[in-house]
């Protein structure tokens, strides 16, 4: 008898054990997913590309004269912000001018030198920045050796398309160096 005791007792021992350590991996299994989803949603902003160059159209080339003035164009495109993505948003502008053989030049709007917005002054044919008052040619270039800009405006790749649309690779880049870094 005593020898069946300490063998129902043996049994009941593991059986204990096995359920007990079942009973923890399905808690923890039950613990890991919603941890796991917390994780993902709280890093989704870090791991997301940016969308640096994307290519956006802007305008088509009837609205662009063919007279070489700069021409001020919003850029709407996808915009994401932490957990927001925004289908059509505002995400900047551009200055397009037509050149011969319908040809476009883009620059983006914001100064090199503090991030401003530069006006396109018609009289002058110079951009102007109001906030230091660096002047850049119509080609972007800057105009005046005592301007406080590093560098000219920043140009933009353009593409025309066979039904005359006009792209940009939209970029913005860091302000206050002499060298174009991309704002990631």
């Amino acid at each position: 008898m005593a020898m069946q005791s300490v063998d129902t007792n043996a049994r009941t021992g593991r059986r204990g054990f096995f359920k007990k350590s079942l009973a923890a991996l399905l808690g923890a299994t039950a613990a890991v997913v919603p941890l796991a989803a917390g994780f993902m949603v709280a890093t989704d902003p870090l791991r997301r590309k940016a969308a640096a160059g994307t290519v956006v159209k802007v305008t088509t080339l009837d609205a662009l004269p063919a007279d070489g003035v700069p021409r001020r164009f919003p850029v709407i495109a996808a915009k994401t912000d932490a957990w927001n993505r925004f289908e059509a948003a505002p995400v900047g502008a551009v200055y397009l001018r037509r050149m011969a053989d319908d040809k476009v030049e883009a620059l983006n709007v914001v100064c090199p030198h503090a991030g401003c917005f530069v006006d396109f002054l018609a009289a002058s044919g110079k951009f102007h920045c109001p906030c230091h008052q660096s002047s850049f040619a119509a080609d972007g270039t800057i105009d005046d050796a005592r301007s406080p800009s590093p560098r000219g405006l920043d140009s933009l790749a353009v593409e025309v398309r066979k039904d005359g649309s006009v792209w940009v690779a939209f970029q913005n880049f860091e302000a206050g160096r002499p060298d174009k870094v991309p704002v990631a």
